[in-house]
């Protein structure tokens, strides 16, 4: 049961007054009640403040969801300071997350619950980070007397990946959807010039050109194309992560890659109106998010993505993964392409007609991790190997009409969109 116990100090100065006091009495020395009064006093202060109370401590984080990089405090709830002097804490080390002090151990003299020692906190790398436990203590008036340490278990934080700047200029190649800010191939009555034609009945006047009309005697209007929205699913691998991590401002894995990379595609689109779906082939604890738009879809996507932790899925199949997916939307899957499963099923979406965009997620220069007992020279031949028969699977994607591009931040996806848009707008030969 935590109390208020006596402290170190107290005990001291307690046995060095009572101690010298013996002495003077027994030799009858002035000199050495002299040298111990002042132990005796702060003894004493030390008893009369003892505290009366029975405060309780907690800790509370000022933000419990941030995107990585960001800052928040950590602050302490006492319920009663009445008789305490100083506040120390002092927090354990969490993985990916930097505190301010670094060594996590801050006091402070104290008169209210604002003066109260703060903990700077900042997470470096996306997911679920579990704040490391900390031990509080209270000391009261003259160090007399100390409550505690008291265990507080660390807080859980939802990080989100950062929004790293990305812009894109691409349309979509087949947009499908209703309004939105990709050219369609349908006349309609967007702001994109398409034409000029003869005036026909049900055609607006403000559509007339009338330099044509005055020149040609007869009316003629000028025709748009109409703006749609797009469809877009995104698809990350996170069966293993490949390379290690070193936070926001260190190595980067594959998985960290993948990862920020979907936010900041996922970004883009929704900012631009379309309709953006995740789906991600890993462990079960992520769940898929259907298609949707606005701020708080974008929340919802950005919220799913910092559940993603590499794992084995219990069952995978070839049309599970993408069950749903109709025509006109664009497929981005975003992977190292070093998993068998993951390549046929992109060569899957390919065959059937889909509009697919591969983004190698494979960090370049990436250190390779020898297991313990491993001999190096072996693992690096096995790994040159697999390298090898990933630059096949490739090939084949590509041969397939699948492009495969390196993330490379804005503009990625520009000069394949743009293909793959003229690639949609020629004619076609189906079987029948």
């Amino acid at each position: 049961m935590t109390r208020w116990r006596p402290t170190g100090a107290l005990s001291r100065c307690l046995a060095v007054g009572v101690l010298g006091l013996g002495l003077a009495v027994g030799f009858g020395d002035a000199v050495l009640v002299v040298l111990t009064a002042p132990f005796l006093l702060l003894a004493a202060l030390g008893i009369v403040h003892r505290p009366s109370t029975r405060p309780h401590v907690d800790a509370q984080v000022d933000h419990l969801s941030m995107h990585e990089g960001q800052g928040t405090r950590s602050r302490l709830l006492i319920s009663d300071l009445d008789g305490v002097e100083q506040v120390t804490r002092m927090a354990t080390p969490a993985s990916f997350v930097a505190t301010h002090p670094a060594h996590g151990r801050i006091g402070r003299l104290v008169t209210d619950n604002s003066s109260l020692p703060v903990l700077e906190i900042s997470p470096r790398r996306w997911g679920r980070r579990i704040l490391g436990h900390e031990d509080v203590a209270l000391t009261s008036r003259w160090a007399g007397y100390r409550w505690g340490p008291v265990a507080l278990v660390g807080n859980q934080l939802q990080v989100l990946p950062v929004r790293a700047p990305y812009a894109s200029r691409a349309e979509a190649p087949q947009p499908l959807g209703l309004v939105g800010a990709h050219r369609s191939r349908r006349v309609g009555s967007g702001s994109e010039f398409s034409g000029i034609r003869p005036f026909q009945a049900g055609d607006r006047l403000r559509r007339i050109n009338w330099r044509v009309s005055l020149r040609s005697r007869n009316l003629h209007v000028v025709t748009a194309r109409a703006e749609e929205d797009a469809g877009v699913l995104l698809v990350v691998d996170a069966l293993a992560d490949h390379g290690r991590s070193g936070g926001l401002e260190g190595a980067e894995s594959s998985l960290d890659v993948t990862v920020r990379a979907c936010a900041a595609l996922a970004e883009h689109h929704v900012r631009r109106g379309d309709r953006v779906s995740l789906r991600v082939i890993g462990p079960r604890r992520v769940s898929s998010v259907a298609f949707g738009t606005g701020e708080r879809h974008l929340r919802s996507l950005l919220g799913q993505l910092s559940m993603v932790g590499p794992g084995e899925p219990r069952t995978f199949g070839r049309e599970r993964p993408f069950f749903g997916v109709t025509g006109g939307t664009v497929v981005i899957v975003l992977s190292p392409m070093l998993s068998d499963a993951v390549a046929t099923a992109t060569a899957t979406l390919v065959q059937r007609g889909l509009p697919v965009v591969v983004i190698d997620t494979l960090p370049t220069g990436m250190a390779l991790e020898v297991a313990e007992g491993t001999d190096p020279v072996v693992a690096g031949l096995a790994w040159r190997m697999r390298v090898l028969e990933r630059d096949q699977v490739l090939a084949r994607l590509a041969s397939l009409g699948c492009p495969v591009v390196a993330w490379r931040g804005a503009g990625t996806v520009d000069d394949v969109m743009r293909r793959l848009a003229r690639r949609a707008q020629l004619p076609q030969v189906r079987a029948r």
